[in-house]
């Protein structure tokens, strides 16, 4: 099988990635620059909100989850132009998004405080733990708001590119990370006359430029609704078919429970790692925050995969989606090895923009060149999941992603970390080193063409 396209198979590639990465990438740029901005008021500052940050993590791919278990179908129907069946995906999210927001704000609010402390540890004199809770909770209590701005956007953007529009939700993107960087900037400290709000400054900011990028993507897919015919009609019933309904729950479940169980893996995987020191909680927020920079290449290579070759399955071309399959999948690793090398050459750079000490930015260094090390096997499971995802095999996924988490990496990290006196980056090398197996995992399932399924057959 051959793992190089044509021209033109690169070029269907790049314009359905090349949206996504833009969007993604300045996305992540600005989240940086963001970060840098919180950083600069100090460490406390910086953790407190890297901490919100990780749970609101836990709850946006929540929503992830959900909509890419609907977003399966909505795909599929899509190539086989049954405009009925995406409408019908597409009320589904509405519904189920709705139900996982609502407790998504109230367990934020009334568990705040507990959900914040249990990554704050003592340890050296990184920074003082009650301060870091302060700085939390005035975050979270502003963050909850964006939340529901944020759902109506996924929901939205995830059905025009699972229809074949990418370009809208980059420049709606686009728009919204402009008017957070504007904001941030002036109200964190204190620009132009508007008083330095520091932490509740970046909050306010990254709330109102959601509400921004929702009302964009609303009012343009409703204008062209003729171009986008899945929302004709979309809202004059919310009833969803309860054959599809059964089959989104049979295929989508797996998926869901997945996104959320991956998440809340991240989570205390960063848990694990902050018993440490507070130290270790600002020196990975620095790493991470440099990673998902150059992350936006096999994420949205992803996302390409997700919809290529469920568009594919969905038309019945079946030997093609195999043989694309395989393109795509190695056109992200070699990629991705390329954009790790970058990050490796600049890695010494990021940490010393940040109002930090010297030892947390040392730290963060060799972090980042842990990231930057793994990422090309990062590539290939994420390239393999969307490949098995898109025939809808999510129970193989679901076994694949978070129950490996959940099995290996958590229980390793939690041993290390608590049992040995070990360097931390030679524990976080050695969790990052599992991805290694998930590597062999998903080149076997791939190669097996289990996921070679189309799913939207009598579902209507």
């Amino acid at each position: 099988m051959k793992l190089i396209g044509d021209k033109k198979f690169y070029g269907m590639t790049m314009r359905i990635a090349i949206p996504i990465i833009i969007q993604n990438g300045i996305t992540n740029l600005v989240g940086m620059l963001d970060n840098i901005m919180i950083g600069q008021t100090g460490t406390e500052q910086m953790t407190g909100v890297a901490i919100v940050n990780q749970l609101v993590f836990v709850f946006n791919l929540f929503i992830f989850g959900i909509i890419s278990g609907a977003g399966i179908f909505s795909a599929q129907y899509y190539g086989k132009g049954d405009h009925e069946g995406v409408r019908n995906a597409f009320r589904f999210k509405i519904i189920s998004c709705f139900i996982i927001m609502t407790a998504g704000i109230i367990l934020f609010l009334k568990c705040g405080t507990g959900l914040i402390s249990i990554y704050l540890h003592e340890g050296g004199s990184a920074g003082d733990t009650a301060a870091a809770l302060g700085y939390g909770l005035t975050y979270i209590k502003l963050m909850v708001i964006g939340m529901v701005p944020f759902t109506v956007s996924q929901i939205y953007s995830s059905t025009l590119r699972e229809t074949g529009e990418t370009v809208i939700p980059m420049a709606a993107g686009v728009c919204a990370v402009a008017v957070n960087t504007a904001l941030n900037y002036i109200l964190i400290f204190g620009k132009f006359g508007a008083p330095a709000l520091g932490v509740e400054g970046a909050a306010i900011a990254t709330v109102i430029s959601r509400f921004c990028e929702c009302a964009l993507i609303i009012i343009w897919t409703h204008i062209k609704r003729e171009k986008y015919k899945f929302i004709c009609g979309a809202y004059k019933t919310l009833r969803v078919p309860a054959a599809l309904v059964k089959q989104i729950i049979i295929k989508g479940s797996p998926l869901m429970i997945n996104e959320a169980l991956w998440s809340m893996g991240m989570a205390v995987m960063m848990q694990c790692y902050s018993i440490r020191g507070l130290g270790i909680v600002a020196a990975m927020n620095i790493s991470t925050t440099v990673s998902n920079v150059f992350n936006v290449i096999f994420i949205a290579m992803g996302s390409a995969i997700a919809i290529i070759i469920g568009q594919l399955l969905g038309a019945g071309k079946m030997e093609k989606a195999k043989d694309s399959a395989a393109k795509l999948i190695f056109f992200s690793v070699i990629c991705s090895a390329a954009a790790g090398a970058v990050m490796i050459a600049l890695s010494p750079l990021f940490p010393r923009i940040y109002n930090t000490t010297d030892d947390i930015r040392a730290l963060a260094v060799k972090f980042i060149i842990v990231a930057a090390i793994f990422m090309p096997a990062y590539a290939f499971t994420n390239a393999s999941y969307f490949t098995i995802r898109s025939g809808g095999k999510t129970i193989v996924t679901f076994l694949f992603d978070s129950v490996f988490v959940w099995a290996v990496s958590i229980p390793l990290a939690m041993c290390l970390a608590r049992l040995t006196v070990w360097n931390i980056v030679l524990i976080y090398f050695i969790c990052q080193s599992a991805e290694i197996i998930k590597c062999v995992i998903g080149f076997i399932l791939v190669k097996k063409g289990v996921w070679i399924t189309n799913i939207t057959v009598n579902n209507a």
